[in-house]
């Protein structure tokens, strides 16, 4: 890990990312569901599908890399990028059992570097948002705009804070194998916190989730701010007309000026 990524790599997502046990919790987000998205955004973003390996996409907090793979099923070329080692561990051996190419980077989101690299930078299932810092939000936008090509695309996947504050559910249990999944969800100011007890035969573990919320007026606010256009949004996976109120996802397309 560079000095700039110890420097940022202080916070809940350091330690619950890194942990195998992650996985075994949101083992429902599939490959079915992430193919569905990554058709949908290749539809609204149109690349050239004639030589595809041309057309250089970073998928800038990939996780275990369930959209960058899809995308390099595809074609194209690919960097999937995270903070954590062990689920770009995971998104390596998947490549490899698949025979794709995929450049795997390990760098916090606040410290990208690249410039004019990418044609389309996709930040997906409500990977941003997680700092204390709202300045810290902003340097990461920023850091996606300079690292796109001019008439480069940036997808972010949001949770729609309207319908998730009228349907949220305080408390939920769950068995997954040997688990016991205690789950605890609230509303703090403009953030979702989310307390999570794993219990196993071995131990008991406790993890937090903290994200911010942003009404679509402010994250629209914000990448027009940092010079994004043409921007959209878009109300779930499968590519449905964005509401306010009712959809659950908030899907925003924008771009940097050619």
């Amino acid at each position: 890990m560079t000095s700039s990524n110890r420097q940022h790599s202080s916070g809940w997502f350091a330690d619950w990312f890194n942990h195998p046990l992650y996985l075994r919790l949101y083992s429902h987000r599939d490959e079915t569901e992430a193919k569905r998205c990554v058709d949908t955004i290749l539809g609204i973003v149109r690349p050239p599908l004639d030589h595809p390996s041309s057309y250089r996409i970073m998928d800038i907090a990939c996780g275990a890399g369930r959209h960058a793979l899809e995308f390099a099923r595809k074609g194209f070329s690919v960097t999937a990028n995270d903070l954590s080692p062990y689920l770009l561990q995971c998104a390596r051996v998947q490549a490899g059992e698949e025979h794709l190419p995929l450049t795997c980077t390990q760098q916090d989101m606040r410290a990208v570097s690249d410039e004019n690299a990418f044609d389309l930078v996709v930040q997906l299932f409500s990977s941003f948002g997680y700092f204390d810092s709202p300045d810290d939000d902003r340097l990461v936008v920023r850091n996606v705009f300079r690292a796109l090509a001019k008439g480069g695309w940036y997808v972010l996947d949001l949770i729609n804070p309207a319908p998730l504050k009228k349907n949220l559910r305080p408390h939920s249990r769950k068995t997954i194998d040997n688990l016991s999944v205690d789950e605890h969800r609230r509303i703090h100011g403009d953030r979702v916190i989310k307390d999570i007890t794993i219990t196993s035969p071995e131990e008991t573990l406790e993890f937090s989730e903290s994200v911010r919320l942003f009404p679509p007026q402010g994250i629209a606010a914000l990448l027009e701010e940092e010079g994004f256009r043409n921007i959209s949004m878009i109300g779930d996976y499968a590519g449905s007309p964005f509401n306010p109120e009712t959809s659950p996802r908030m899907l925003v397309f924008c771009s940097r000026p050619s």
